[in-house]
């Protein structure tokens, strides 16, 4: 399939930008609103009578999921991604459904244990699966719509994937003060039907261009495994660490994002620096991506990525910046710095995922090996914020940090400084182990290798 095909097509139908784009922004604007669960979760805890710790356990399910239906439908996604799509819109309106008729359930019967159960299979399970199959489901499409900048492509659907809490808090901020008593529950289900609309229409526009048709019969594609043994295993395992460590990294900084913006006395901004974070998020996810489509080997980015985290997160150790941030501009600089860095390569580490493995394996089975990869986003989404939470709770003490509200009353904050220093002790150990991976076992790609040659001939 080249673009000459594509172009051979004329009309609305074979516009790329409405058969890929668009409905990839509505499918990932949509369930890329996970990550907005910091915004509700201690509403949710308090109305159905549990500590804000059980209902975690939600979100850490929803992502663990989200890779594992990801790895186990992306052969679903392969065949047909008008079914997979359909899948995603029905799942993940579902499962938001069903989390706010278990929140009301919890609110009448609080201390309910299948109250607490329930949201875990709606937001965590039912939803986790929308979410996996609503993630894949545009990405190829997309690469063979803009098969000439892949990567700006893949970054503009995965862009809106974490741009979607930017936009979506305020709206759930102002929905959650509106609503009035219970508007916590009444929340998931207004949304349920808003982000079903809007899916469903992502889903019908959906459409592989003119020209494309996937193997079938004697035309088979080979087993993931023959895929992945078409170059060195290692190659592939390199990739899925180097995936794994970013987000577990990404995870463990960006759950303690709330706390350490406190620790360095902006509590007053810390729905500003998240916005901005989240902004920097998506940028990371279309800039790095859009970048990488100009190089020859897109594991360059991936090494660029590795260097500006440790840079900053060695910055910040040196300087002790979040112990002595407090009342230091420019190490309140330095620190939000290193969150926004963070946030940019947690971003461009997802959208630079898919246009790797094209590179490396082919188009033929890019949604099977993506699904697959999205395995490390699984486990990562069970250990980067438990890691981060543990090292917080073993080392340091808590401290106690003024801050003045808008009605002048004086609020004491708990920190613990030493304990989030600590996490990052752990990280940049964790990115040095990534940049020698990126270096030692992802091999450079066949035309990364093809340029090389050329040069030397030359």
């Amino acid at each position: 399939m080249t673009e000459a095909n594509v172009k051979k097509a004329s009309g609305w139908r074979a516009n790329k930008w409405i058969r890929a784009a668009i409905p990839a922004l509505l499918l990932h604007c949509s369930i890329g609103t996970v990550y907005c669960w910091s915004i509700f979760s201690q509403e949710i805890a308090d109305y159905i009578g549990f500590t804000k710790g059980a209902t975690e356990w939600a979100f850490s399910f929803a992502i663990f999921f989200l890779g594992m239906s990801a790895a186990f439908l992306g052969n679903v996604v392969e065949k047909d991604i008008h079914k997979s799509s359909l899948i995603a819109t029905i799942c993940f309106a579902l499962g938001m459904a069903g989390t706010g008729f278990f929140i009301w359930f919890g609110g009448q019967n609080n201390g309910s244990v299948l109250a607490l159960i329930g949201i875990y299979v709606c937001y965590g399970f039912i939803m986790g699966i929308g979410l996996g199959t609503g993630y894949l489901s545009p990405v190829k499409t997309l690469m063979l719509w803009f098969q000439d900048r892949k990567g700006l492509a893949t970054g503009l659907a995965v862009a809106g994937f974490g741009a979607a809490k930017a936009i979506a808090s305020p709206i759930m901020e102002a929905m959650l003060d509106g609503l009035g008593d219970g508007g916590i529950y009444k929340m998931f289900i207004i949304l349920s039907i808003a982000y079903f609309v809007l899916m469903f229409i992502g889903h019908l526009l959906l459409k592989k261009p003119e020209g494309w048709h996937e193997p079938q019969g004697k035309e088979a594609k080979p087993s993931i495994i023959e895929v992945i043994k078409s170059k060195p295993v290692t190659n592939y395992i390199g990739i899925w660490l180097m995936f794994y460590i970013n987000i577990t990294c990404g995870l463990a900084l960006i759950s303690q994002e709330k706390m350490i913006v406190k620790c360095i006395g902006l509590a007053g901004a810390v729905g500003i620096v998240s916005t901005v974070s989240a902004i920097f998020n998506a940028g990371g996810r279309l800039g790095f991506s859009a970048w990488a489509d100009t190089m020859k080997d897109r594991n360059t980015i991936y090494k660029m990525i590795f260097i500006l985290s440790i840079v900053f997160t060695g910055a910040v150790l040196l300087t002790s910046g979040i112990k002595n941030g407090e009342g230091n501009i420019f190490l309140t600089i330095l620190v939000l710095a290193l969150i926004f860095v963070v946030n940019a390569g947690y971003g461009g580490g997802f959208s630079n995922v898919p246009t790797l493995l094209s590179d490396h394996y082919g188009m033929g089975s890019i949604s099977a090996i993506h699904g697959i990869t999205l395995s490390a986003w699984a486990f990562a989404g069970l250990t980067g914020n438990q890691m981060a939470a543990w090292i917080v709770k073993t080392f340091g003490k808590e401290e106690f940090i003024e801050h003045i509200l808008e009605d002048g009353t004086i609020e004491k904050i708990a920190v613990n400084p030493t304990g989030y220093q600590y996490v990052l002790y752990a990280t940049i150990v964790l990115y040095i182990v990534s940049l020698i991976i990126s270096l030692v076992l992802v091999r450079p790609t066949d035309k990364a290798l093809a340029a090389k040659q050329a040069k030397k001939a030359s």
